[in-house]
């Protein structure tokens, strides 16, 4: 791979990690403290903010919102993950190729990893940072769910913020999204940038395909495959 500079941003959930378990205590704690009585049904994640998942579980469970609602249930959500510190080294799980794929890049001159995940940033940090992933990413230029901004425009703010620590230009072009969820490629085309889609969540490969994934792979186990696709798809 030439020395270009290059961005990969990394999804977190069902990219590089599975904490399904602790999310679902997480939400359940949280709801139970904004809203005063059990959750009953959590919101559909993949590809989605947290408040996206947030407004949708209190719908689901019949609460009428207001404009407390979301900042009162995400503070409760980061306290919920905080507690469970331990839990996301005792019930979660790297995803298979997904520390040596980053680890490779991270040789790669030129390249400059982070993160671009639905996630508020003290979860997604703690997620990463836990499960041993933290080193190689520069998190202080993720794209992290803040309440205002689509994923497309995160993944636009992320590689401002990233241009900016590292005093180099990140175009679109330039820009590789790593991702496992149609709509996680529909945010890619919109910000304009390729997108390697992993069929590690709730997609198949066909459905990644459909939805326009520029390179489909099954795993990132293959961690050749991985950078050879940033290379492909980040060549000028």
């Amino acid at each position: 791979m030439s020395t270009l500079n290059r961005l990969v941003l990394w999804n977190i959930d069902h990219t590089l990690v599975d904490v399904g378990r602790v999310t679902r205590e997480a939400y359940a704690e949280a709801f139970q403290r904004t809203v005063g009585r059990p959750l009953v049904r959590l919101a559909p994640t993949p590809g989605r903010t947290e408040s996206e998942i947030i407004f949708e579980t209190l719908a689901f469970n019949d609460v009428v919102t207001t404009d407390d609602h979301l900042p009162t249930f995400t503070a409760a959500l980061v306290e919920a993950f905080a507690t469970r510190r331990a839990d996301l080294r005792g019930h979660g799980r790297v995803l298979a190729g997904a520390q040596e794929a980053v680890a490779a890049l991270a040789h790669v001159p030129g390249v400059v990893q982070s993160v671009l995940t639905g996630a508020v940033q003290p979860n997604a940090v703690l997620k990463v940072t836990e499960l041993g992933l933290a080193d190689h990413l520069d998190l202080d230029s993720g794209g992290y769910e803040n309440g205002v901004y689509s994923k497309a425009a995160l993944l636009e703010l992320a590689r401002s913020r990233a241009g900016e620590r590292h005093e180099a230009r990140y175009p679109e072009s330039a820009t590789v999204y790593i991702a496992d969820s149609p709509r996680d490629v529909q945010a890619a085309h919109i910000a304009g940038s390729p997108i390697i889609a992993v069929a590690t969540g709730s997609a198949t490969e066909a459905e990644l395909r459909a939805a326009g994934a520029d390179r489909v792979l099954a795993t990132l186990a293959d961690t050749h495959a991985v950078v050879s696709a940033v290379a492909d798809l980040t060549r000028l």
